[in-house]
């Protein structure tokens, strides 16, 4: 077996199935393996492993190209770009694959599997009902070279199974230190269906030494299928990348994240309004403790910061909260122009921008009155649908502050509109001002307290916005214009009449 020291430089790989949308955690574990190869001047691969041919799609390839590309990763080598080690789709490798399959089956290594899946259940059960862990007892290694050869001669359906050898695997794990694994308890695996149809375990070996991968750094999912590898790889004189195995990412009650429990895609997050630094930053705390207490990375500072012998072995919790943190946290960082581009996709989709409804100006205006309470994207929809509409709906009893009655909020709103329709600069800071002096007023002619600002401001921010929660009414106004918040004020008191 040759030694890793063969390889002289850093080549990481992420190699997704394309047999549906792509992962977060892939994404996660596609940004380990590119950080850990940019900060040793490496490489990083992408390789689609598509031999599962009744699944694969290749619009799954496509969306995981797109949306890795989104995120900011970038490969030095891919299916889309090529490289010296191409192709980088296992379904245009199928050659490859044969000669060394061949190989093993000419050094005895390897063996037709003629077992059909009733005898082998009938094998697994009469296992377990002795107390064993099932695996294939080796029936078909008894068979002579005739009789093979009359099975292959008349179509006897089989597969192509690996001899594993009855010993200890040991390896080193970057993450997990000393692993051992007996590979008497696994049993010969199957490693093709036939010459021209590899399996994975198979696969992956063939391709990882070929594209000169150094290191292997994938979730631990696969750590049980690393010693069967490396009985491959001694099998077929390759080197051994050296391993390391990613924490599982759990949702919040600590079970393994999956498609049942909410939106586990890319592209989830993607349409949902997520900007990529903040999924970057996200991701990369799933597993990986700088060691400090700083929080927010940009991609280049993690080129620089994150070291493979900082993360966890213990599963990683997905906090959505803490997504939305970030994710506001770099909504808020975005300047005006550029986050009401990227508001415009989601106010189209709802209906409610109609391209020259709304001058850019006021657009702008109304994504920054908004951003402060925006978690991702797509909620200024329901933040600021109000902005776009002629006339507003909503339950009349959401105009009254709290004990006052309809009355009270009817003289209210019409105070409001006394005091509005005499402003003649109508800017927000006047509008601020004006309004808070009518409060104190309006609270001395009806005998409320003196500074409870809400007998007067309430009932008008919900006639302006229909909303509990919403901008200051003062902002909405401004944003408004005269005309409009006049009309709004009018249409409430109507509501209550």
């Amino acid at each position: 077996m040759k030694k890793n020291t063969d390889i002289k430089q850093i080549r990481t790989r992420i190699a997704p199935s394309p047999t549906g949308p792509a992962h977060i955690g892939t994404a996660r574990t596609a940004l380990y393996n590119y950080l850990f190869a940019m900060q040793n001047n490496g490489k990083f691969i992408l390789r689609i492993e598509d031999t599962d041919t009744q699944r694969s799609e290749q619009k799954w390839t496509d969306e995981v190209l797109s949306e890795l590309k989104w995120v900011g990763i970038q490969w030095d080598e891919g299916p889309d770009i090529g490289g010296d080690y191409g192709p980088y789709k296992q379904s245009q490798r199928l050659d490859i694959y044969e000669k060394y399959l061949k190989q093993l089956l000419e050094e005895k290594k390897s063996y037709h599997c003629f077992c059909t899946e009733e005898e082998l259940e009938n094998k697994r059960q009469e296992q377990l009902s002795r107390g064993l862990a099932p695996k294939y007892d080796g029936t078909c290694t008894r068979l002579t070279a005739e009789e093979i050869e009359e099975k292959i001669k008349n179509n006897t359906p089989s597969v192509i199974r690996f001899k594993i050898e009855n010993k200890k695997i040991k390896f080193k794990d970057l993450i997990r230190g000393d692993v051992e694994f007996d590979a008497a308890l696994l049993g010969d695996i199957v490693i093709a269906k036939n010459l021209q149809t590899p399996l994975y375990h198979f696969a992956v070996v063939v391709d990882d030494f070929l594209m000169q991968i150094s290191h292997v750094i994938r979730g631990e999912e696969h750590l049980s299928n690393t010693p069967r590898q490396i009985l491959l790889q001694e099998a077929l004189g390759f080197y051994q990348p050296i391993y390391a195995h990613l924490p599982l990412m759990l949702n919040t009650d600590k079970s393994k994240m999956s498609k049942r429990q909410g939106d586990v895609a890319i592209s989830d997050y993607h349409k949902n309004g997520y900007l990529p630094e903040a999924l970057i930053n996200f991701m990369v705390l799933l597993g990986w403790n700088p060691g400090t207490e700083k929080e927010v990375f940009t991609l280049s500072q993690l080129i620089k910061e994150f070291t493979i012998d900082k993360v966890q072995k213990a599963g990683a919790v997905f906090n959505i909260q803490r997504l939305d943190f970030l994710n506001g946290l770099y909504i808020r960082e975005k300047s005006i122009e550029k986050l009401t581009e990227l508001c415009v996709p989601y106010l189209k989709e709802a209906g409610l921008l109609v391209i020259g409804q709304m001058p850019q100006n006021k657009l702008q205006e109304v994504v920054e009155v908004s951003r402060t309470r925006m978690k991702k994207l797509s909620d200024i929809v329901e933040l600021a649908d109000f902005f776009f509409q002629d006339k507003l709906i909503f339950d009349k009893d959401l105009l009254q502050w709290k004990e006052a009655g309809d009355n009270a909020t009817k003289d209210s709103l019409e105070f409001s509109t006394k005091i509005l329709s005499e402003i003649k600069n109508w800017e927000l800071k006047e509008l601020e001002e004006e309004m808070f002096s009518a409060s104190e007023k309006f609270n001395l002619k009806k005998g409320y307290p003196e500074k409870n600002k809400g007998y007067l401001l309430w009932p008008l921010r919900v006639a302006l916005s229909g909303k509990k929660m919403s901008p200051s009414p003062f902002e909405i106004a401004n944003i408004y214009g005269k005309e409009k918040t006049l009309k709004f004020i009018e249409n409430a008191i109507k509501m209550l009449s």
